[in-house]
């Protein structure tokens, strides 16, 4: 019989204090914008905590990189700011992005000790795993906590009208991953592979599929630790997500509407491809068109909606006749930041990454296992060969910084527990 004690113990220090707010803003995503009370919450603990040894806090590790990363994703915000298109949106989303300064710093100061960065780690995957379990029942009687699905799409804990199920399920499928993993081993991670498997393709997110396979092929690399491995691996885990893509095909209305539009891209034409992607090679035709007339600072944080028009060409999918909007962002992340904060944003957020690699590299052994599912999850969310939501939107913009604020406590909180011997 499995002892289940250390984990409900992990999990009750998880949801007591000051753990908690960091908690909350992920639980309460799915609900509008509820989370940003558990950002509020993480302010006023970070103002308390300053208040009480400013010098103690702001001199660790954690706290210097975690402002580091947020003033280079800031810092490429406020100078687009310079020849912003839609000057007052911009600006409005510079003063928002404030927020993550203190919340860095609360994560810093929460995840201060191993034994707390992995007792997070665990509620994380418990509330992972309860909406994935929700988004099955959704799946299999057609109702969830939140009612009832889109047509054509799984939405669960989110609610119809809100598609992005499937791709927050494959950004944090590796917080579930890791924590079966070290509780029932290697085919518990297979168990856990295919518990998610099935919710990430039936959302219907083609995104969300290749964040999914980014995620389990991270851990297929650590699992198997040499290339023949790994590459027989994979192939065994390609044939059981083409199984289970043929059985959701037969079965799943939502599913089969996707696959209809995925298969268009063989029809060998050039429109035929564009509708397969959803009309992006237009999209995407436009941003660099964009790019180009705005190179150094671009169009502004949050403007490129408004300035889209101005560069499509006639017959646009994503303008409407008479609107003076377009589509809402470049759908990838390099074009995304080039588009709407220029070089000038890339080479920030280039720095930041070059930060983080550096502080990854001279991380002991112990803090890199213990960051491990944070890191993956930030790698595939930022996985470039992908199309992304807006890393400069109220929503992703937060779970990603949630995310960067994780894994930097996680990875420079100091050892505080035998366990952490045990994972090296």
């Amino acid at each position: 019989m499995i002892d289940s004690a250390p984990l409900r113990a992990r999990l009750f220090a998880a949801l007591r204090s000051p753990l908690l707010p960091l908690w909350a803003i992920l639980a309460l995503l799915p609900f509008a914008r509820s989370a940003e009370a558990g950002v509020l919450a993480c302010i006023v603990g970070a103002a308390f905590v300053l208040l009480r040894d400013r010098t103690a806090l702001l001199a660790t590790p954690a706290a210097r990189l975690a402002l580091t990363l947020w003033a280079c994703y800031v810092l490429a915000a406020a100078f687009s700011l310079t020849m912003a298109i839609a000057p007052e949106r911009s600006t409005l989303v510079v003063l928002g992005l404030l927020r993550y300064g203190p919340l860095m710093l609360y994560a810093a100061w929460a995840l201060r000790g191993a034994g707390r960065a992995r007792a997070l780690m665990t509620a994380i995957a418990v509330l992972v795993a309860l909406w994935t379990a929700d988004a099955w029942i959704q799946a299999l009687t057609g109702w969830s906590l939140r009612g009832a699905p889109e047509p054509h799409r799984l939405t669960g804990i989110f609610g119809a009208g809100d598609p992005k199920l499937g791709q927050v399920l494959a950004v944090l499928a590796p917080f579930v991953f890791e924590t079966v993993r070290r509780r029932f081993g290697r085919r518990g991670l297979g168990l856990a592979f295919l518990f998610l498997l099935g919710p990430v393709l039936l959302a219907g997110s083609r995104a969300a599929w290749v964040t999914y396979a980014v995620v389990t092929l991270a851990f297929l690399w650590r699992e198997t630790a040499s290339p023949r491995r790994f590459l027989l691996g994979s192939a065994a885990l390609g044939v059981i997500a083409v199984s289970g893509m043929g059985v959701a095909w037969q079965t799943s209305q939502r599913f089969d509407a996707r696959m209809d539009r995925t298969l268009l891209a063989l029809s060998g034409s050039e429109q035929g491809l564009n509708a397969a992607l959803s009309y992006r090679l237009s999209l995407w035709g436009t941003t660099l068109r964009m790019i180009a007339a705005h190179p150094l600072t671009g169009v502004g944080v949050r403007g490129f909606r408004y300035a889209y028009p101005a560069y499509a060409r006639p017959g646009d999918p994503f303008v409407r006749p008479g609107s003076d909007e377009g589509a809402f962002h470049a759908h990838q992340i390099v074009l995304e930041v080039l588009s709407e904060t220029g070089v000038a944003g890339l080479a920030l957020w280039l720095a930041g990454v070059a930060a983080a690699l550096r502080a990854w590299k001279r991380a002991p052994v112990a803090a890199r296992a213990r960051a491990w599912p944070a890191t993956v999850a930030l790698g595939a969310a930022v996985f470039p060969l992908n199309t992304t939501l807006a890393f400069y939107s109220a929503w992703w913009g937060l779970l990603f910084f949630w995310l960067l604020a994780v894994w930097t406590g996680a990875l420079l909180a100091p050892a505080d527990a035998p366990e952490d011997a045990h994972d090296a």
